[in-house]
């Protein structure tokens, strides 16, 4: 529906281009103007959102001319090219639409990355007029914008060329159907006099009188041009505007508002202290915070804050019997994604979440799962707050992996969920423990898994509780715990975890205590045992974290001194993170958190007067690698990269087993693993990517300790492959030295896009390939020059993009570098091959194309003699020659001749130009003989035919008493005519129009003398008018009722009335005049009386009188109001 205008946007009005004046700058981005106001809404600043870098603005178009809507886009951040819609209303597209009066046209700007697309209405009509709507999409993203085109009609300027009136019906093109001149018929106008004053009452009695009366109305008084009478009567009721009793200004045919903003709709009443009702789809709206009710004067304001779908209805404003109807159109923008879906990886049994951001909080969106729309069932959920929408699986299956797509209005996204099997890891192993009688023995490990349950084992048979052996779990600690060792409980214990193929071993030492009475003194001793935490002699490796306790065995009597040193420091028995605790024959060195500082050689002597001992102990302290380095991209295929890094710098004391890699898409925070498998080499070739999308990657070193802090991101590359080779490559023309070669885009061109076109030749049986341009070329065409004439050539073109060149399209066979002599043919349009016919003052522009190799020599000629290039403009190119001239004058009519030469070879056109233009005035016209009604004419035809045959001429006649003209005779195409059906009594003078192709002429050829038809002898007997008497005293046709009111609430009493002259009213409360009481209101509308009674008290309870009186008498009318109050038990009942 067209948006109406409003005043407040009439001066903000932009003007569309014409068609026919190009851009400045396609490439540019001008500054956008000023939005129109929507109605309804207040004007808000202009402003660049979304996709567009200029919006189409609304305009008001003259009828017939051209206008030319633009719309920018920038592509800077888009990875496909845009696709846009002109779309008018909600629904037509207007790409099925294009022709002749509707063109488009789409440019592109590699320097900034804009798109620019038109859309040029040509010649606008009526049905033009609407709102419109541009819709922008790019993959995942979408954008529109409306704008409206209001046509106003042009200056009413004479016809300036009268070949466009002759139509012909049908589709079929300029050949097909039927001449319609009804154009030419409906385009005419006449020059019409100034009527002279006829009675009022006449005309009035004419147009309230039936058609069947007519005649006798006419005959009484004394009208005798009937068909003069009719069509007077016909123009009156066209002119006379049917008005609106209640309204001055009605509601608009239409309003159009975006969702979400809020709309006002007005009326201007005659009446300030009319009543209103406002409707909606029939149903009456009720005033709330939603619709709002103002009146401001006889101004009534309807105001809808917050518009939804559900307001897209029709509306209509009431007063009495009179109503005023319009539409209200929503326009609801497409919901796009604003957060896109991440790819998910999880394990059998965990919860899976995709979360999806859409535009609108109110959006629907669909979730498919490889095609399959999916539902609300005991496996998925689907949870909504605000704009966010979750798709839930509470306990993830093989099956549920694939691809997963989320859908909305205006746009989707995709990802993917892998779901591997649970592997349960082993974060702290059980260790060897040696332990002498009445100590406790724990046996600890700690797996990844929390709900796994697990048996304990010694020697194969299964470890049963006791109040001695307690075996606990706790989270993913599993304890074994033996009180008070007993030599029995020496042995393998080994904990086997429920469902896996998993066991955990570790051997329990007994160790005795043997007292010898030996001589007092005896020589110290340092026992290690190899057999716990060395791996090979006198090594011991530990973990960085882990806590190191070694104890060492000591023998000698009396107890000898323990030291413990690395380097030259003594470590001492103090409190610390490094220490050593020295009881009776043991010696415990303790490191509490393990760090790559502690690592070194540890030497312990011992000492007492029977003599020395020493041993050296050497700590490797191992930990998870450092991460890797230089993770970097070097190569991308359509949906694959290479990556490469480099090891990293610390293995951790253990040698690097592999890496493991993960991947994201850029800008999200979720990474997915690659590999479960440790991938041994520093290479990897990551596959299922999507073309044109950024990606990240890093790298995980995993050593026997463990797995490495993650590496830093690589630089974000997008897989990207060459397009296919171009297809279609021909040789388009030949010179002496030069070659011109076409082809079209490759089949297969990818996200990349196509830079351009890389051209390359070598002579036929040689291998050496050279490059003909040294820049991409952008078009799809390229002439090869500096070419050895006389040689056999072959050429072939590559496309380029960012990913590279793309395979190449060689030519077939050779091409011989030689000009080929072609003969000169002129192709002379369909057109020019009749008669070509114009009018005076109309520009000539002829375009004739020929062919011919080399460039042939071009020839105008006029009548056999060379053209003026004063009056006649000529220009010629390779392929085509313009004969232009500005205005066209007789002067220009005649043959002209085209010469198309190449040495002896010559082809010739003759094509006859025509000049026309209206024709001047018959002259001599006369009026030979009078006999009856009837009146013959002659004539003679005019001096200036306007340069074409005369077609007929058209005769008017006037009465003499009216002076108004009226046509009797159209296409006359003799110089002679009767003009018949005269009244009698009436003298008459003729007027001659002559005709051509051009139309009428300006001026008529008027007759030298008059045509009287005399009476014969009848005389009109004419009876007296009567006029009737109307007055009458008044009378009450509606009395006034009784009434019962309710105390404090608005009451009025009303009646009806009749009597001319229009009667005074007086209304009386018990006999006594009612004056200017505010309290009291009193209308009085066409005869309708009626008392308002502003909330009423008991005092205003009593006999009310209404009395009409004029000057032919006086009329009353009485009633009795009872005005009550409401008891307390009315109001519980209520």
């Amino acid at each position: 529906m067209p948006e109406p205008k409003k005043p407040g946007a009439k001066d903000k009005k932009v003007e569309a281009p014409p068609a026919d004046k190009p851009s400045e700058d396609d490439g540019g981005c001008d500054e956008l103007p000023e939005d129109e106001l929507v109605p309804g809404e207040e004007p808000q600043m202009s402003q660049i959102s979304g996709l567009f870098v200029e919006k189409p603005q609304s305009v008001t178009a003259v009828k017939g001319k051209n206008v030319t809507f633009v719309a920018k886009v920038d592509s800077s951040q888009m990875l496909r090219k845009p696709t846009m819609k002109w779309l008018k209303g909600k629904w037509m597209d207007l790409g099925s639409k294009a022709g002749k009066h509707l063109q488009f046209k789409e440019t592109y700007d590699r320097n900034t990355k804009i798109y620019s697309y038109e859309m040029t209405i040509v010649k606008v009509v009526d049905g033009d007029a609407g709102g419109y709507r541009c819709e922008v999409t790019s993959k995942d993203k979408c954008d529109s914008c409306t704008f409206d085109i209001s046509v106003e009609a042009a200056e009413e300027t004479q016809q300036t060329n009268i070949l466009e009136a002759f139509k012909r019906s049908g589709d079929a093109g300029e050949d097909a159907g039927e001449l319609d001149f009804s154009g030419l018929l409906k385009k005419r106008e006449r020059k019409q006099k100034e009527e002279p004053e006829i009675d009022v009452d006449v005309w009035e009695i004419l147009k309230n009188a039936k058609p069947c009366d007519y005649e006798k109305i006419a005959f009484q008084y004394g009208i005798t041009d009937l068909r003069g009478m009719l069509k007077r009567l016909k123009k009156m009721r066209k002119v006379e505007p049917k008005k609106s009793d209640a309204f001055l200004k009605k509601l608009d045919p239409a309003y159009s508002v975006e969702k979400g903003k809020k709309i006002q709709l007005n009326v201007e009443l005659s009446d300030p202290n009319a009543q209103v009702r406002w409707l909606r789809n029939g149903q009456e709206i009720k005033p709330s915070a939603k619709y709002i009710f103002e009146s401001v004067g006889g101004i009534r304001k309807l105001t809808i804050n917050k518009c939804t779908l559900a307001d897209d209805a029709a509306y209509e404003c009431v007063v009495g019997e009179e109503k005023s109807f319009t539409e209200v159109f929503i326009q609801e923008p497409p919901v796009t994604i604003t957060k896109m879906l991440d790819d998910i990886h999880v394990v059998v049994g965990e919860k899976v979440e995709f979360e999806v951001e859409v535009s609108d909080e109110g959006a629907n969106v669909k979730w498919m799962k490889d095609g399959v729309e999916l539902s609300r069932d005991g496996k998925y959920r689907f949870k909504k707050d605000g704009t966010k929408h979750w798709l839930i699986i509470n306990e993830a299956t093989t099956e549920d992996i694939g691809t997963y797509y989320v859908y909305t209005s205006g746009g989707e996204s995709k990802a993917e969920l892998e779901v591997e099997e649970k592997e349960l890891q082993v974060l702290q192993s059980i260790a060897d423990l040696t332990l002498k009688a009445a100590e406790q023995a724990v046996f600890k490990c700690e797996v990844s898994d929390e709900k796994v349950t697990g048996k304990w084992f010694k020697d194969g048979v299964e470890v049963t509780p006791s109040n001695r052996i307690k075996m606990t779990h706790m989270g993913r600690t599993h304890k074994l715990v033996i009180d008070d060792v007993k030599p029995e409980d020496a042995g393998d214990y080994t904990f086997v975890p429920d469902g896996y193929a998993l066991s955990l071993s570790a051997k329990l030492n007994f160790l005795e205590i043997k007292i010898d009475y030996v001589p007092r003194q005896e020589p110290p001793k340092i026992h290690l045992d190899t057999t716990g935490s060395f791996v090979n002699k006198n090594t011991i490796i530990v973990v960085a974290g882990n806590k190191l306790r070694f104890d060492v065995d000591i023998t000698g009597e009396p107890p000898p001194t323990v030291c413990w040193k690395k380097g030259d420091m003594e470590l001492s028995e103090a409190e610390g993170r490094v220490r050593v605790e020295t009881r009776k024959n043991l010696s415990c060195f303790i490191i509490e958190g393990a760090e790559r500082s502690d690592e070194g050689l540890y030497h312990i002597t011992v000492t007492n007067p029977a003599g020395e001992d020493k041993a050296d102990v050497m700590v490797k302290i191992v930990d998870v690698p450092d991460p890797p380095e230089n993770v970097k991209c070097t190569g991308v295929g359509e949906d694959s990269a290479s990556i490469q890094w480099d090891p990293p710098k610390f293995d951790g004391g253990v040698p690097v087993k592999g890496y493991l890699m993960e991947r994201k898409k850029k800008g999200s925070s979720r990474w997915t693993r690659l590999n479960f498998d440790i991938y041994e080499s520093t290479t990897y070739d990551a596959k299922k990517m999507i073309e044109g999308v950024l990606y990240e990657m890093r790298v995980f070193a995993v050593n026997g300790i463990g797995m490495s802090q993650p590496s830093a991101s690589s630089k974000p590359f997008m897989p990207i492959a060459p397009t296919s080779e171009p297809t279609r490559l021909t040789v388009e023309d030949v010179t002496d030295g030069t070659c011109a070669l076409k082809w079209l885009p490759p089949e297969r061109i990818g996200a990349g896009g196509i830079d351009g076109y890389i051209i390359e030749y070598c002579v036929e049986g040689a291998s050496e390939w050279v490059q003909a341009n040294e820049t991409p070329v952008e078009k799809n065409s390229y002439r090869v020059r500096g070419l050895p004439v006389g040689e056999k050539m072959l050429f072939r073109v590559r496309a380029v993009n960012i990913a590279g060149r793309s395979p190449p399209a060689v030519m077939a066979q050779a091409v011989t570098i030689r000009e080929i002599v072609e003969r000169p043919k002129i192709r002379l349009p369909r057109q020019l091959r009749t008669k070509y016919i114009k009018r005076v003052g109309e520009k000539v522009n002829l375009v004739i194309p020929f062919q011919g190799k080399p460039r042939p020599v071009v020839t105008w000629l006029k009548d056999g003699a060379p053209l003026d290039t004063k009056l006649v403009n000529v220009r010629t190119s390779d392929v085509d020659t313009i004969l232009f001239i500005r205005q066209a004058a007789k002067e220009h009519s005649g043959q002209y001749t085209l010469s198309v030469q190449i040495e002896n070879m010559e082809d010739k056109v003759t094509l006859e130009i025509q000049i026309v233009d209206k024709p001047g005035p018959p002259i001599a016209v006369t009026v030979t003989d009078v006999w009856g009604f009837n009146a013959a004419l002659e004539w003679k035809p005019p001096k200036d035919n306007g340069n074409c045959e005369i077609t007929g001429y058209t005769i008017q006649k006037a009465d003499l008493k009216t002076k108004e003209w009226f046509t009797v005779l159209e296409h006359n195409r003799r110089p002679s005519c009767t003009v018949s059906d005269l009244v009698m009594g009436n003298e008459y003078t003729f007027r001659v129009f002559s005709e051509n192709i051009c139309g009428m002429s300006d001026d008529a050829g008027i007759s030298k003398n008059t045509a009287v038809i005399a009476k014969t002898g009848l005389k009109q007997k004419q009876q007296p008018y009567k006029e009737k008497d109307m007055c009458s005293s008044p009378k009450f046709i509606t009395p006034l009722i009784d009434r019962s009111v309710i105390a404090g609430y608005s009451a009025a009493i009303s009646c009806a009335v009749r009597g001319h002259p229009k009667p005074k009213i007086i209304w009386m409360k018990n006999k006594m005049i009612i004056g200017e009481d505010p309290k009291y209101l009193m209308q009085n509308n066409q005869g309708v009386l009626t008392l308002n009674i502003r909330k009423p008290s008991l005092f205003d309870g009593g006999k009310y009188t209404c009395k009409a009186i004029n000057d032919l008498g006086e009329d009353e009318v009485e009633c009795k109001l009872v005005v009550r109050v409401i008891t307390e038990k009315e109001e519980a009942k209520k």
